[in-house]
């Protein structure tokens, strides 16, 4: 440590104990922290001081050597923390010393992110490609925040600080992002919420697209929504926002001219209502996970975004060709679960099923169907996994026709079971399914036989 450093470092402790020293003595000058969080403390004890005072004053409690001291028993000295209060700065003495606590922190945040591009540059067995991403993550996560969360947090830190997200979940200032869809938010406790990973995976033809559609654009009434088509075009995903939002049928938008014609009155409608909706269009093919990233994140940057929505995962391309899917596919999950972290997003992600589903008598899919590799289940938070029993057996009565259900066959926090839904094919959404289970048992099939409907 340079003289220079030492003299930093003498200057934060002073501002640190300033800094509680005021707040325990006045609490009014809990209002002038700005972005001061027990994280930008260097010193141990004071960090769990910093942490228990606001938290005692964020609840509405009185803070002050006592109260704290209390609380604390055991882990910080009851006279080092009146000694903390021999200083009472003025507010702006107070509100200066809090930024500078937040500069210096993110001053070493930038010096611990340079240091890991600096080792990205040197580390030749990985792709160029793979590096640059990585540094640019690096430094995205350094300014979305000022500070790179690399430190370890004591487990009563950690408590203290999610005491205030309680609170605001018990309030309702903290809600999960509805899918629209009311017994499957029932399951996954109000919806999804950021930091997630949802896999939505189906064989070819039962409706993961308009599945996953009917969530984004739920979610887009109030939520900015990106959703990355590689495997439509433009043109088609707005046909079928058509048939959504406007309740037409398919076959009407697909040819007007025909029959009655398109009824324009709604389509008019329709496109009213998406006129509300915060939902970006991104028509892309073979992209790979740094391409999305970097598209993802300009997104938010320009016009914020909540939810990612990838139509679909297997058609993402690899960083690195010369290696085999599995591989590639690993790399496309384990990304797409960093980004979601990274910007405090829900990432949902399409996904194919592997033809064994087919030969069974139940067609119901489970997480070894999931195809080319198991980190997919690995690195999801939330795996849904869709079937409509019509699709694989044709031969089903007319009560199967809009009969689907979806399988949480994996949830983090939470738990799995069976939602029933209602997919109206001619406008490609599904909603909720009202009533019981179709009476008629599904037949056991004897083989594979043709699926009917679409994406």
């Amino acid at each position: 440590m340079t003289f220079r450093d030492d003299q930093h470092a003498i200057a934060a402790a002073e501002a640190e104990a300033a800094i509680i020293g005021g707040l325990l003595l006045d609490n009014r000058l809990f209002e002038l922290l700005g972005d001061l969080r027990p994280e930008h403390f260097e010193n141990a004890e004071r960090k769990f001081v910093f942490a228990e005072a606001t938290a005692q004053i964020a609840a509405g409690k009185t803070a002050d050597v006592i109260s704290v001291g209390m609380k604390l028993a055991g882990r910080v000295e009851m006279a080092a923390i009146h000694g903390l209060t021999q200083y009472l700065p003025s507010a702006g003495t107070f509100r200066r010393h809090a930024a500078a606590l937040v500069e210096r922190a993110q001053s070493l945040a930038l010096v611990r992110a340079a240091g890991k591009v600096a080792d990205l540059a040197v580390d030749h067995a990985r792709p160029v490609a793979e590096r640059v991403e990585a540094a640019q993550a690096v430094f995205a996560s350094l300014a979305a925040d000022a500070t790179i969360g690399d430190d370890w947090v004591d487990a009563y830190v950690c408590m203290v600080e999610h005491s205030a997200v309680l609170e605001a979940r018990a309030e309702g200032r903290i809600v999960a992002y509805s899918t629209g869809l009311t017994e499957l938010d029932e399951h996954l406790d109000g919806g999804l919420r950021p930091g997630q990973l949802v896999i939505v995976a189906a064989r070819p033809a039962v409706g993961k697209s308009a599945f996953a559609q009917t969530i984004a654009v739920h979610m887009a009434a109030e939520r900015a929504v990106g959703f990355v088509s590689l495997e439509m075009s433009r043109a088609d995903v707005s046909d079928r926002m058509t048939a959504m939002l406007g309740h037409v049928p398919m076959s009407q938008v697909m040819r007007p001219s025909r029959g009655e014609g398109l009824a324009w009155d709604r389509v008019v409608e329709g496109t009213e209502r998406a006129k509300a909706l915060k939902f970006f269009v991104l028509e892309q093919a073979g992209v790979t996970i740094s391409q999305i990233a970097m598209r993802a994140r300009a997104l938010r940057r320009q016009r914020g975004m909540d939810v990612l929505v990838v139509d679909y995962l297997g058609l993402m391309a690899g960083l690195d060709q010369r290696q085999n899917r599995v591989h590639q596919i690993e790399e496309i999950s384990r990304g797409l679960k960093c980004l979601a972290k990274e910007l405090g997003i829900v990432v949902i992600a399409l996904s194919q099923l592997n033809r064994a589903v087919e030969s069974r008598a139940d067609t119901t899919p489970i997480l070894s169907d999931l195809r080319d590799s198991g980190a997919i289940e690995q690195d999801a938070d939330i795996v849904l996994m869709l079937d409509r029993p019509i699709a694989s057996n044709p031969s089903l009565g007319g009560d199967w026709v809009q009969y689907a259900k979806v399988r949480i066959a994996k949830i983090r926090q939470g738990r799995t079971g069976d939602v029933n839904l209602r997919y109206i094919g001619e406008q490609v959404r599904f909603e909720d399914w009202l009533g019981p289970k179709p009476p008629r048992a599904e037949p056991v099939r004897a083989a594979p036989r043709s699926r009917t409907g679409g994406q």
